[in-house]
């Protein structure tokens, strides 16, 4: 799957008759209002509809230049003065390396590194998640603006549904339900793209940065056993497609307005996304309105021949690819066989030039076909914006506020500086801080192991790494026992890292690996006192031995929590900041392994034993729930008189209800139609209290909980959250809109979203609230 980035520069370097590079720090850009032939060519007349200039642009193409355009390395085409573009270029948490279209080797060595995801979405914080989308936005422009990119597209975010926790990239994810993350996907792509965090303000459709949302469809298997993403033929009813699996993308595309979308590897339900005409074309462009390009995911064309057999020939695979709706190969596939394709008539250059259409309108909406970018909208953003204190600042936010505490017996969290005199720092994650980044990162502006963190807080530090690495298949347990059972506290620093779970490798155990446990319960068993056990991972760990260890006194889950990582968890253990991350997964016990991965079911099958996934469905034990998450000092919750007991569908005069097999009255959200959906939405009014000692943040979940789950309906449904910051003794009132076509409708067999009549609860904390729904 590597692509060499040499023939592009070579290019590059051919096209300078045409294409203005100043001077080294000057990025590459098109139509040049200094060369005089700028003038004839339509493409560059920035007054006409971009539209208008990309259709000229296209019809000046021959078809070799055309299919050129067609993978993502592209490259120059000097007699027009269009400049090499790669389009493959990382952001997830930071403007990233892992892609091509960057370039960390100038005056810019690094970005600003935020915390995975995976502990991002723990803060359940939308302002958050939007300035960081923000800083990231700025931050690419201003690597642009260096001279350091040859592209503005950024394959990011990943808003696949964490369905099962052995995935190993669950922790690039928002986590396991389909409204958050739909909700991040919002936030993030308006950022990135330099839209307001209400949306509809872009300046003419102007971009920042371009966002690209994947993977699309049903992705969240990557190497299981013997099968392995590229393979794997994804079984998905219509059911949990209308309510699990498509919802995030509808967001992305309706609401953040993204860019982009990557067609996923795998096929569903027998079709490979990247050639499923009906998910690309039916369902992104025409019911949904997307207006931008769709990419495969890298080498996503040939998988589909190779490993899916979608094609007799390549370019059976190829004219599949482009007859569906996808416009660009991460590859070179379709730059080998597209024109054989044509010349047999698989396909027509009319699907070629709606590709490129939708390719050039991305880089015109970028600004580089609009002459000297430091003349253009983002011109002005300096490269001294990259690292810039406000940003690393708020990276130490993002992982302050994403930490969750899983327990703290006898408030033995937050210790005293004043009172710690000898510390023992335990732990193979402790003294690394490669591992706080998490994948698809980038060189940060600066980083600190969280052993170097905590040095600072007590007067004496000890350090033993335990475990030889994450794997743990040996452990210095005798030396970790000693400095443990000198020490006033013991903090251990243990969990997973990209050798344990990543892309192109899923876990087989839930469970830490090796011999973690075994050193952590001895560790325990000889301190003086309770121990703290601090964990990083992405996705969920079954460590109920320690749960329940009454010698392991408090749990601190921090993902990986990126460049001020260390720093936010040494202050939270010491009482300089309060935790009040929320859980965004479901933590399963070891036995869950049982149940295939290739199992895409959401709802539990009673039959079989089959308990269902995530918090909406399933139905068995759990270390510890979605949105679990303790604080220092203790929160309260009320609602207020002002929240409606009684919504009376009836009353919208169009609604037609239907009858079930239970005699209880259903209708269709799209019977009640969009201005019917919008009349019913009401508020709920909850009372927050901070009832404790110490001021903190933390985010309120609402939830909607039925008695008992009908036709496949959620056990549970998040609907709404909101971050609030309240003093000690102090509290607040918080407003939720609840639409009930959105939030107390689900899915029927059949993917059509309904509404049933009767009884259901809003839930918040131990605080419930009675509604009925009449029909």
């Amino acid at each position: 799957m590597k692509l060499h980035i040499s023939t592009l520069i070579t290019t590059i370097l051919l096209s300078l008759s045409f294409v203005s590079i100043v001077e080294s720090t000057q990025p590459p850009f098109s139509c040049d209002s200094l060369n005089p032939q700028t003038k004839s060519l339509k493409f560059c007349q920035t007054g006409l509809p971009i539209s208008v200039r990309v259709q000229d642009l296209v019809s000046r193409l021959t078809l070799d230049e055309k299919i050129s355009q067609l993978v993502n390395s592209a490259p120059a085409i000097p007699r027009l003065g269009i400049p090499a573009y790669e389009w493959w270029s990382e952001s997830l948490h930071g403007v990233g390396s892992a892609g091509k279209g960057i370039f960390f080797n100038g005056s810019i060595a690094g970005a600003t590194s935020f915390p995975q995801v995976i502990l991002t979405a723990a803060t359940f914080d939308e302002n958050l998640w939007y300035r960081i989308g923000q800083v990231i936005g700025v931050e690419a422009r201003g690597v642009y603006n260096a001279g350091q990119a040859i592209g503005m597209t950024f394959w990011a975010p990943n808003i696949n549904i964490f369905r099962d926790p052995r995935w190993g990239r669950g922790q690039e994810t928002p986590g396991e339900d389909p409204i958050m993350t739909g909700k991040y996907a919002i936030r993030y792509v308006r950022g990135v793209q330099g839209d307001s965090f209400n949306g509809g303000q872009l300046k003419k459709g102007h971009l920042q940065a371009s966002a690209c949302c994947k993977h699309f469809t049903a992705y969240d298997l990557d190497q299981w056993k013997n099968l392995d993403r590229f393979s794997f033929n994804a079984i998905v009813t219509p059911q949990d497609m209308a309510d699990t699996f498509q919802p995030p993308f509808q967001d992305c595309i309706q609401k953040a307005q993204a860019s982009g979308i990557m067609c996923s590897y795998n096929s569903v339900n027998g079709i490979p996304s990247c050639a499923n005409y009906n998910l690309l074309t039916k369902t992104a462009r025409q019911q949904w309105g997307f207006h931008g390009y769709i990419t495969s995911d890298c080498d996503a064309v040939q998988v589909m021949h190779d490993n899916h057999r979608y094609g007799n020939t390549p370019e059976d695979s190829t004219a599949f690819a482009l007859k569906a709706g996808m416009d660009i190969d991460c590859g070179d596939y379709l730059k080998k066989y597209t024109k054989s394709a044509v010349m047999k008539k698989k396909v027509s250059q009319v699907h070629i030039d709606r590709a490129l259409h939708n390719l050039f309108s991305i880089r015109m909406r970028l600004g580089l076909f609009n002459g000297d970018p430091r003349k253009q909208l983002y011109g002005n953003i300096s490269p001294s914006l990259v690292c810039a204190p406000q940003h690393q600042e708020l990276a130490l936010e993002a992982a302050r506020n994403g930490i969750v505490l899983l327990k703290n017996t006898g408030k033995l969290l937050p210790l005293s500086k004043a009172k710690t005199n000898s510390l023992a720092v335990i732990g193979h994650n402790a003294n690394n801080a490669y591992i706080l980044r998490g994948n698809y990162d980038g060189p940060p502006c600066k980083y600190i192991e969280i052993l170097k963190a905590l040095v600072g807080y007590a007067k004496s530090v000890q350090y033993q790494q335990g475990c030889n690495a994450a794997n743990c298949t040996s452990a210095d347990i005798n030396q970790a026992v000693n400095i443990a059972r000198n020490a006033d506290y013991v903090v251990l620093v243990m969990g997973l890292d990209q050798t344990q779970e990543r892309e192109q490798f899923d876990r087989d155990d839930l469970v830490l690996p090796g011999q973690q446990e075994n050193l952590i319960n001895s560790v325990a068993k000889a301190a003086k006192k309770p121990v703290i056990l601090v964990i990083l991972s992405g996705g969920p760990v079954d460590i109920s031995f320690a749960k329940y260890n009454p010698k392991i006194g408090s749990i601190l889950w921090a993902g990986y929590p990126g460049e001020a990582g260390g720093i936010a968890l040494a202050e939270i253990i010491f009482g300089e900041h309060n935790p009040g991350g929320k859980l965004p997964v479901t933590w399963y016990p070891q036995a869950f392994v049982k149940i295939p991965m290739t199992d895409m079911r959401m709802r539990p099958d009673p039959k079989t034993g089959y308990p269902g996934r995530t918090y909406r469905f399933y139905k068995g034990p759990k270390v510890y729930e979605f949105g679990y998450g303790l604080s220092y000092t203790t929160y309260s919750y009320g609602f207020h008189s002002a929240t409606p007991n009684t919504i009376q569908l009836n009353q919208l005069s169009s609604v037609k209800t239907v009858e079930n097999s239970d005699s209880i009255r259903y209708t269709s959200v799209d019977e009640i139609g969009s201005d019917n959906c919008e009349k019913a939405k009401f508020s709920a009014h909850v009372s927050v209290e901070n009832s404790g000692e110490m001021d903190g943040k933390h985010p309120v979940l609402l939830f909607v909980k039925q008695d008992k789950a009908r036709n496949g309906s959620p056990i549970k449904q998040l609907v709404g959250f909101q971050s609030v910051s309240l003093k000690s003794g102090e509290n607040s009132k918080l407003v939720f809109e609840i639409s009930p076509c959105e939030h107390l409708s689900s899915a029927n067999e059949d993917g059509l979203m309904m509404i049933e009549e009767g009884s259901r609860y809003l839930v918040v904390g131990d605080a419930e609230h009675p509604i009925n729904i009449m029909m």
